[in-house]
């Protein structure tokens, strides 16, 4: 496992109530209701939270992987992530699909981009040999 040699930021919540309860960040600036996912509920669910934060992170990887390889990210640069829950022998688990958008960039660069980002994306290192993941550019 990796020690890390500095912490760059801490992320803190509170949460209460498991899948029907809140969740609120230690700043504020986070303050949801969640709800099961399929529920009548209006509030997000953990998965909706995984797939916009690995998302986002995602998109900054590619940032830096653009500038190592000399190349400019699209302004409308996107990832639309999937994360599913589900079961295996009547035991939870989770799969994602990360589908990549890269509009007018060459499809090889792209590919290129999507890879490297997936190599050192944070959420990607933390999901790698732990669930399904399939990186698609779209």
């Amino acid at each position: 496992m990796t020690q890390l040699d500095k912490v760059l930021y801490t992320g803190k919540t509170h949460t209460t109530g498991g899948r029907d309860g809140a969740s609120r960040s230690s700043d504020g600036r986070l303050d949801v209701s969640l709800s099961a996912p399929g529920s009548k509920g209006s509030g997000t669910n953990p998965e909706q939270m995984l797939a916009a934060g690995w998302s986002a992170c995602f998109i900054g990887a590619m940032g830096i992987a653009a500038a190592k390889m000399k190349v400019a990210l699209p302004a409308d640069t996107a990832v639309d992530a999937e994360v599913d829950l589900g079961t295996t022998d009547g035991a939870y688990f989770l799969q994602a699909r990360l589908n990549v958008s890269l509009p007018g960039v060459d499809r090889e660069v792209a590919r290129a981009l999507a890879d490297a980002a997936h190599q050192t994306c944070p959420y990607s290192k933390a999901t790698r040999g732990n669930i399904d993941v399939v990186i698609n550019v779209i």
